[in-house]
């Protein structure tokens, strides 16, 4: 077999578009087509992610027949021959790479000795049918990364408010002094300059690495579905437990020591953050494993760039637009001017207004999109 057959004959057995194909190596689907019609060949770092994604060898890759792998013995004897090939065919192996006994020169190849072995062909191989497929993108490590920077971030700016209720005016750790607003205030400037610090930056990534791999290949198992199912069950639980531990010692304060400001909502503050933390968290953590939703959101974002964008979509992001701006106004409203206000209440009635109104939009997305 060819190499371009070789590669139309793995490509089919993912079920696998060229489109989806060149997003995965970064490339154009030009660049796939003319692999598949021996117009051009891919350079080395491109043959070696193709056998990474894969799980085959460069010698069956580019000489042999990836339906049928050889064996450790024909591979040893063929590596001069697929080497001569690929240089035939205009693939010129870079670092002091030969594809026999393959020493990798530059290419890292410590970080995963199985995949190194099916680079290199020193090791029995699994059929293709049989190999799962691999996170070539970096996206898990994207996805705990980004998971934990917006998790942080917001937790951040509500402790800033909850550090900032130990100098109220009233019941301040301090006393009575001039110095309780002015402390009050740098607290919760820190929280919120922290904050937007984690969750801007993480923001931007996030689109740039959506921008970068708009397809991702569903490589995650049930056992990672079913673990993070379980951790994101501890998460909410231990979150609630949180949050009703701040309640009752708020409410204690203030029918029994008569304390309705201070420490008390410093403490249920800071419960609500770590509560808050935990779920988003792992909300995010679990809700980024749906592979086919990341992948949908890239269609619709290409098709937004070109302009076709459902009515019901722009109806329903307009609006949750709205609704959000209006929950902070009147959350920073609160905050400033109405001391001892639980004015993070405008943020999570602001969220279930626009869950609420993404309901509604989807209930009439046919007549919205006619």
């Amino acid at each position: 077999m060819s190499f371009r057959t070789n590669l139309q004959y793995l490509r089919s057995r993912r079920n696998m578009t060229q489109e989806q194909l060149a997003m995965l190596l970064g490339v154009s689907r030009q660049a796939i087509s003319k692999w598949e019609s021996e117009k051009a060949y891919p350079e080395m770092d491109k043959l070696l992610a193709i056998c990474d994604l894969f799980g085959c060898t460069l010698d069956d890759l580019v000489l042999g027949d990836v339906s049928r792998p050889t064996t450790v013995e024909a591979r040893s004897g063929a590596g001069d021959a697929a080497q001569t090939a690929a240089a035939t065919n205009g693939i010129v192996p870079t670092g002091g790479m030969s594809t026999g006994g393959m020493s990798t020169g530059g290419a890292q190849m410590s970080d995963a000795p199985g995949r190194a072995a099916s680079r290199t062909g020193t090791a029995p191989l699994v059929a293709p049918a049989q190999t799962l497929p691999k996170d070539i993108t970096g996206y898990d490590a994207h996805r705990l990364r980004f998971s934990m920077m917006i998790a942080s971030g917001v937790a951040a700016i509500i402790a800033g408010v909850g550090v900032a209720s130990l100098f109220d005016s009233e019941h301040s750790i301090i006393g009575d002094s001039p110095l309780n607003d002015f402390l009050a205030f740098v607290c919760i400037g820190v929280g919120v300059i922290v904050g937007l610090a984690l969750i801007i930056p993480g923001g931007m990534a996030h689109s740039d690495f959506r921008r970068r791999h708009p397809y991702v290949e569903d490589f995650y198992t049930e056992d990672d579905r079913s673990r993070e199912t379980r951790m994101t069950a501890v998460g909410v639980v231990a979150g609630i437990a949180a949050i009703l531990i701040g309640i009752a010692v708020s409410e204690y304060a203030d029918t029994v020591l008569e304390i309705d400001a201070g420490w008390p909502i410093a403490v249920m503050l800071l419960l609500t953050a770590a509560a808050v933390f935990g779920f988003i968290y792992c909300g995010m953590r679990r809700g980024m494993l749906n592979i086919d939703g990341y992948n949908r959101e890239g269609e619709q974002e290409k098709r937004r760039r070109a302009g076709d964008v459902p009515r019901s979509a722009q109806l329903s992001g307009a609006l949750s637009g709205i609704i959000m701006l209006v929950a902070t106004i009147v959350g920073l409203t609160l905050l400033f001017l109405v001391p001892g206000s639980r004015f993070w209440m405008s943020w999570v009635i602001g969220g279930l207004l626009c869950a609420v109104t993404g309901v509604v939009v989807g209930l009439f997305k046919d007549r919205f999109d006619k």
